[in-house]
This record gives C-alpha cells, sequence and structure tokens, in this order.
C-alpha cells in the first residue's frame, strides 16, 4: 500500500494506514509518535523483537466474566497498561504479534473501544518481518512510562451478550446480527470446549481465524478480493450488522481487524465470547 498523496499531515491523521507492511514500518521506526507494541503469544519470542518494540503481555487485554462488561479490563486496569507502555493519546501504536494477528487484533480493538483512532497492525507481524529480512534487535527497549487515563469512549465497536440476544430476537433485517464465529469447526460443531455448553450462537457463520491468513506470505492477511468474495459466500457481506468472537475473544481480534481492513460498515466483537456465553443456562445454542 502507497501512501496516498492528499492524505492530511501526520498532525492532522495518523502516520501510517491501518496494514502497515514492515518495509513501510521500518521506514518510521525513529518517528518520536510512533510506538511498536510486541503482543507475543510466547513471551520468549520477544527475545528477538522489531526494534524499538515494547513487550505486552496479552493476559493484560482480557478481563473476567466478573468484570463490568465480561471479558474486558477495568478502565483503571487499561489506564495502567497504556500508561506503563509509554502509550499517549498522540502515540501512533502499530500491533504485531508472532501468530498472525490475534493478539494484535485484540490490543487494537482495546484502543478502538477507548476512544484512540490512530493505530495499525504489522502485516504479518514477526513472521513477515523476518520473512521480508528487516533487522531485529535483541537488546531490551527503552522508554518512559505516561499518564493514559483510559475510558469507553467508543462502545460500537462492542457487543454485549444482551445486544446479541436482542438482535437475533428482531423482526426488522435491518436490526438482525450475523455472528461471525472465529473458532475452530470442532468447536463451532459443539464437539470440543471446556464450556459448560458447547455448540454456537444460533445462525452463526463459520469462518474459522486461520482462514484469513496467507501461509505463502508470512501470515499476513489475505487478498482482500478473495476474503470478501469466501465470506460473501459463508453469508457475510460489508453491509450487515456483523459482531465476530471466539471462545475470549482473541482469534476475533484478527476478525474484526480483517473486518475493518476490508470496509465492512459495522463489525463489533464480542468480548465476553464463548467463555460468557457458553457458561451460562440462559443463551441459546445450536449444535
Amino acid at each position: 500500500m502507497s501512501h496516498d498523496s492528499s492524505r492530511p499531515s501526520p498532525s492532522e491523521a495518523d502516520l501510517l494506514p491501518l496494514i502497515v507492511e514492515p518495509q513501510q514500518l521500518a521506514e518510521m521506526l525513529d518517528h518520536p509518535d510512533i510506538v511498536i507494541v510486541d503482543v507475543p503469544l510466547k513471551a520468549e519470542s520477544h527475545a528477538r523483537h522489531v526494534p524499538g518494540a515494547r513487550l505486552l503481555d496479552f493476559k493484560q487485554l482480557v478481563g473476567s466474566n466478573d468484570d463490568d462488561i465480561p471479558g474486558v479490563p477495568s478502565p483503571e486496569a487499561l489506564s495502567g497498561v497504556m500508561s506503563a507502555l509509554g502509550i499517549t493519546r498522540d502515540s501512533h501504536v502499530v500491533a504485531y504479534d508472532d501468530e498472525g494477528g490475534g493478539w494484535a487484533g485484540r490490543l487494537l480493538w482495546t484502543l478502538a473501544l477507548l476512544g484512540h483512532s490512530r493505530y495499525s497492525y504489522l502485516n504479518g507481524g514477526l513472521h513477515a518481518w523476518q520473512g521480508d529480512g528487516l533487522p531485529l534487535s535483541d537488546t531490551a527497549s527503552d522508554w518512559s512510562p505516561s499518564e493514559y487515563h483510559a475510558a469507553y469512549m467508543d462502545t460500537s465497536v462492542m457487543a454485549t451478550r444482551e445486544d446479541i440476544l436482542d438482535r437475533l430476537a428482531a423482526e426488522d433485517p435491518q436490526e438482525s446480527v450475523v455472528v461471525w464465529d472465529a473458532r475452530s469447526a470442532e468447536e463451532y460443531r459443539g464437539e470440543k470446549g471446556q464450556n459448560a455448553r458447547l455448540g454456537h450462537i444460533p445462525g452463526a457463520v463459520h469462518f474459522e481465524w486461520t482462514e484469513a491468513m496467507d501461509r505463502e506470505r508470512n501470515l499476513r492477511i489475505r487478498d482482500y478480493a478473495e476474503l470478501v468474495t469466501e465470506l460473501g459466500a459463508r453469508g457475510l457481506n460489508p453491509e450487515q450488522h456483523i459482531v465476530t468472537h471466539c471462545q475470549s475473544h482473541h482469534r476475533s481480534g484478527l476478525t474484526w481487524l480483517v473486518g475493518q481492513a476490508l470496509g465492512f460498515s459495522d463489525v463489533r466483537a464480542y468480548p465476553g465470547s464463548w467463555k460468557e456465553w457458553g457458561n451460562r443456562d440462559d443463551t441459546p445454542i445450536e449444535r
């Protein structure tokens, strides 16, 4: 992707596109407003990281079912997370991980929930950076903490259990919802899982998160036209109200991000995910 010459200056807009290629980021590593955050599945993956990247433990992005919003840490907890990373409201956050975009997407979704609009995903993450032959650092990154005051400022990126139940019952097609289930086929069919009840939300469309990754291109997001066609064939279209989930809104961090990249008009994530839905006795389930 190339920069649009008609784009506003960085002081008025994002420094980088939503989906940024490794070479683009490599040319911007020294920009003072860019904060690179590595959210690896395995902390040891951070031993060699994109130069300047700051390590975030993914567990800090996930709340419990007892939180005010199931699955989402409190604003106080998220204030601590963002402050420890040295993020300010002016920061352009570039997230990546070592597994194709799940935890990076979860971080970007969290930032969106907090009303933070300047963020990007390093396409393909660590795999693509290495695959492009770009240098890695094995020295600890150095930064100063900030004072980030987090609040749930944009809840339009989120769906709750109640939202989904209301939309499942809606008679007006304009108000209905299409659920995008990003889990494995076995979980979707109710053959596998660690929950009290197994199966899927009634009418949910299955498109596993790994299907969005291009294994021939170091786990970058697949060709957009191909994805739109395949998603449409499954019943997921750009103009629908779509809610995506998995077990804990980790894998659906990527599918939410893919929906944003494809320009879908209303893609929300359900942070409670199956961890909430499948452990209650008042939620409808299909198998």
